[in-house]
């Protein structure tokens, strides 16, 4: 037993520890010459990455359902973080936080009434109705002028390591103290049968559209950071192979994991960069993954499991009990 509590003690304090070393040695990277751009590039694409991952984990792995149109929520923060930066506030020390935030909060704003029509219905439509929203946003912004149309957008470069490092913070620590909250409760038993969890008295629709519109939230925040960073975005950044990327990494890190959302983001971003000799071969090797990922491991590496430094240290307690 006292074995078991030094462990949760450790647990306890190594992830503030882990968040410590993380942020400084980021703030480091930005000050001195430690990675080339190269590098900080793609630490910058993983910690997206991670925030893509995480918050689509939340619908599709801790809530049981299955959505294919993230990509067209990290469309929207990203041209309205980029309308924030070009347009409306220019050259301004709050560019980046209010772009990244105001692109979030559009996300959430499109998502909450898409929430409210996709629950009406149960099963598999979610998948069909976020497919035909992905596929409506891309087209609504390519015959937009006012957003650069199928020409796209040329925002400045204002994603820093320090500000993706403070998102992806965010992200994890708002998912996981959901997830663990009494109202997250509600929306992994409606993963393990929603029936049942609805005769149980579970609000299933409002713990449904919360779920989602968080989702919708973070994916704009990914989308804000992406814009941000590359020189140009324009809608073909965000077709189906941008959603089918976000759910390679869901489900191969794992489902209903955080850690595994970190996991897959990882393993993918790097494998994205060992392909890339291969050209457009890599748009038929991730799709593969995806199909060999639902044959053989389809809760990935991680799937209905997490890392002890993101579980409550009641509920390393409670798998104590017998």
């Amino acid at each position: 037993m006292s074995r078991f509590l030094d462990s949760v003690a450790r647990c306890r304090w190594a992830l503030p520890a882990l968040v410590s070393a993380g942020f400084a040695f980021v703030v480091a990277c930005e000050f001195f010459p430690i990675l080339n751009d190269y590098s900080k590039v793609v630490l910058i694409t993983v910690g997206i990455n991670i925030i893509l991952c995480a918050s689509l984990n939340l619908v599709n792995g801790y809530m049981g359902e299955f959505s294919v149109g993230h990509a067209g929520f990290m469309a929207l923060g990203a041209y309205a973080s980029a309308l924030m930066t070009i347009k409306w506030l220019p050259a301004s020390f709050f560019e980046l936080p209010m772009g990244v935030l105001f692109g979030g909060v559009v996300a959430a704003l499109i998502g909450f009434p898409l929430a409210l029509l996709s629950f009406k219905t149960r099963g598999d439509y979610l998948a069909i109705i976020t497919l035909a929203f992905l596929m409506i946003v891309k087209s609504a912004i390519e015959n937009i002028s006012y957003l650069g149309g199928p020409r796209g957008m040329t925002p400045p470069v204002l994603t820093t390591l320090p500000w993706t490092f403070f998102w992806v913070v965010v992200t994890l620590w708002v998912i996981r103290n959901l997830v663990y909250s009494k109202f997250g409760r509600a929306i992994t038993a409606i993963r393990e049968d929603e029936i049942a969890a609805n005769a149980m008295g579970v609000r299933v629709r409002e713990a449904k559209i919360l779920a989602f519109v968080t989702s919708s939230f973070f994916g704009g925040v990914a989308g804000a950071l992406y814009a941000q960073v590359n020189f140009f975005i324009d809608p073909k950044s965000f077709d189906i192979v941008k959603s089918t990327e976000i759910l390679v990494m869901v489900y191969l890190g794992g489902i209903a994991s955080l850690g595994g959302s970190i996991i897959g983001a990882v393993i993918f971003t790097i494998l994205l960069q060992v392909l890339q000799p291969l050209g457009t071969w890599r748009m038929v090797i991730l799709p593969l993954i995806l199909v060999l990922l639902m044959l053989f491991r389809p809760r990935g590496i991680m799937g209905m499991r997490e890392l002890p430094w993101f579980v409550p240290a009641r509920e390393l307690f409670k798998r104590l009990r017998p």
